[in-house]
C-alpha cells in the first residue's frame, strides 16, 4: 500500500459526510494542516505493521486521525464533534468509513487496500494546534493490505 494515497482516500471518505444546517463542510486533509478551518478532520500519524502475511502479502497500517470544532460557543462546538462520533447518521464519520470499506468481495478506499476499520475514538478533550485552541477527539483507523504495492 501506499501510504499517501491511503491517507488521500481516508480524508475524501470523511468529506462525504453531511453536517446539520448552519454549520457547512467538513474540512479534510490527508495530513496535518499548518492552519485549521474548523469544523476540520485530518489524517496524522501512521504507524507500520510490516509482514503481517507470508511473502509480503498483507502490510497493517494504523492512522490517527483528528476532528477539531471551533470554541466561539464551547456546548455548540462539542455538539459538532458528537455527531461526527457518533455510530449514524449523515454527519458520522464511522458510517462514512463503512461505506469506503466497499461492498463485499470489493476492495477498501476505491482499490488501495483489502480493507479499513475505525477501530475507537480517543482523546475527546482539548487540543492546541498553531497556537490555537480546539475542542475534538482522535479516531484510529486501521487499514489492511498488500505490502508488495
Amino acid at each position: 500500500m501506499q501510504i499517501s494515497a491511503v491517507r488521500d482516500a481516508i480524508a475524501a471518505a470523511a468529506r462525504t459526510v453531511v453536517l446539520p444546517a448552519g454549520i457547512g463542510k467538513l474540512v479534510c486533509t490527508g495530513y496535518v494542516p499548518d492552519a485549521v478551518t474548523t469544523p476540520c478532520f485530518f489524517v496524522g500519524e501512521v504507524e507500520v505493521n510490516f509482514d503481517r502475511a507470508m511473502g509480503r502479502r498483507l502490510d497493517e497500517l494504523l492512522f490517527t486521525c483528528r476532528v477539531l470544532a471551533g470554541r466561539a460557543d464551547d456546548r455548540s462546538s462539542q455538539r459538532i464533534v458528537d455527531a461526527l462520533l457518533s455510530g449514524a447518521g449523515p454527519a458520522s464519520l464511522k458510517a462514512a468509513f463503512e461505506a469506503a470499506r466497499g461492498a463485499p468481495g470489493e476492495m477498501a478506499l476505491g482499490g488501495l487496500a483489502d480493507d479499513l476499520h475505525l477501530q475507537r475514538v480517543q482523546g475527546y478533550r482539548w487540543y492546541e494546534h498553531a497556537g490555537a485552541s480546539y475542542v475534538g477527539a482522535e479516531l484510529v483507523i486501521k487499514v489492511i493490505g498488500d505490502g508488495s504495492t
